[in-house]
């Protein structure tokens, strides 16, 4: 009955942002600059905070139509190139004649749809014929498509990689980086001609017995069985993958605020004195952060019981004991791919040691081809968006690729 009372409670709300966008209007236009009564403004800043307080299950547009080159601005075009019932492969399609190295870019299927990357794609993609995992919303997905589990999520990342073909490469941002891992040992163990020439594994729970952080805390302060009673719910009819059992996008986004809970009350109302005192740039920034922030994903119950299941509770990856379909994965069968790990100084989601662990689980990598970057002065979302991205960590990821191309 979960999701049916957020449903309910979400069509009662509808009413009231509709009259409220209304007001929101009507204030603007008795808007007459620094003669409006102050009341007017905050009566304004009032209805427009109610209207904006919606979640959207639709994922936004990446708006990237365009990129530098050199000295040349050219086109660019979001093209989807494979697809499953779970998930496209989008290629972004750039205009231009000139060769680059091959990237796939997997997104974390954590609640936020892939768009949540737009600025690691913004820089990724002018140097790269860039590629990107684009997971669709579960509750839209038919039972017919069958079940996504762990081992599904490795079978894409596989079947995306042999898409590309040999000689590409393999960036992974957070949550899928222990599904990286797992997908590049088997292709390795296999001798998959399409086993990626780089792998990046950007601030991922690899062995979050290091350093735990709050998030791993609270992963094993319960039973498994508490996670699937009390955050698995099942799809209401009226969508398309009704009777499907997920984890509600709601839910997830209600435990990332919780954990940073003043920052964004502090931001909430930053956000009523922008819209009160008229800084209408301060408010549309406000604006585009949480309209991105709050269009939320639900997960598969499998891959998210599973997930938490064998990465954050029983670490099975760096204890040996991965599987991949009933088979062992097998990090050390990894020889001719080139490593780089990722982390950030303030990370406060995966901590400092937790991503790196994957270049010891590699053990059958050269030490000249394993290399690691810790970035100062940088938080989670910091290490894959950002400025200290784009001149940092970014060319930490460029040199990796282009000496393995």
């Amino acid at each position: 009955m979960m999701y049916q009372f957020y449903q309910a409670q979400a069509d009662l709300m509808a009413p009231l942002r509709h009259f409220a966008r209304i007001g929101a209007g009507m204030t603007r236009l008795l808007n007459f600059g620094r003669f409006t009564p102050p009341g007017v403004r905050q009566m304004g800043a009032a209805f427009s905070m109610v209207a904006d307080t919606t979640l959207s299950h639709q994922r936004p547009p990446y708006g990237l139509d365009q990129t530098t080159i050199g000295n040349d601005t050219v086109s660019v075009t979001e093209e989807i190139v494979d697809e499953t019932p779970f998930a496209s492969l989008i290629r972004f399609r750039k205009e231009t004649a000139a060769p680059q190295p091959k990237v796939l870019l997997i997104a974390p299927m954590s609640g936020h749809f892939a768009t949540l990357l737009r600025g690691t794609i913004k820089v990724l993609m002018a140097e790269h014929d860039l590629y990107i995992t684009d997971w669709k919303n579960t509750r839209d997905i038919p039972l017919s498509a069958g079940p996504f589990d762990f081992d599904s999520f490795v079978d894409h990342l596989i079947r995306f990689q042999e898409f590309l073909g040999p000689g590409a490469h393999m960036v992974a941002v957070c949550q899928p980086t222990v599904a990286a891992l797992a997908a590049v040992a088997v292709m390795a163990r296999t001798g998959n001609r399409a086993q990626p020439r780089s792998m990046t594994l950007m601030a991922g729970p690899i062995d979050t017995r290091i350093n735990p952080t709050k998030v791993n805390e609270m992963a094993k302060s319960r039973p498994i069985e508490w996670f699937e009673q009390n955050l698995i719910a099942t799809v209401p009819w009226r969508y398309t993958g009704a009777g499907r059992r997920v984890y509600p996008g709601f839910l997830q986004l209600s435990a990332f605020l919780s954990m940073n809970l003043d920052r964004h009350i502090n931001a909430h109302m930053s956000q009523f004195r922008s819209l009160a005192e008229g800084d209408l740039v301060a408010a549309a920034a406000h604006r585009r952060f949480y309209d991105e922030y709050n269009a939320v994903m639900d997960l598969s119950a499998d891959f998210y019981l599973e997930t938490v299941k064998r990465v954050f509770q029983d670490h099975d990856l760096p204890l040996g004991k991965l599987t991949w379909h009933g088979e062992k994965v097998q990090p050390e069968a990894i020889r001719r791919t080139a490593i780089l790990t990722v982390e950030g100084e303030r990370d406060d989601i995966c901590a400092i040691g937790q991503t790196m662990a994957a270049l010891d689980l590699c053990s059958g990598v050269r030490i000249n081809m394993k290399s690691h970057h810790l970035q100062s002065g940088v938080g989670h979302y910091g290490v894959f968006s950002g400025s200290r991205w784009t001149r940092e960590v970014y060319p930490k990821v460029r040199q990796i690729i282009q000496v393995t191309s």
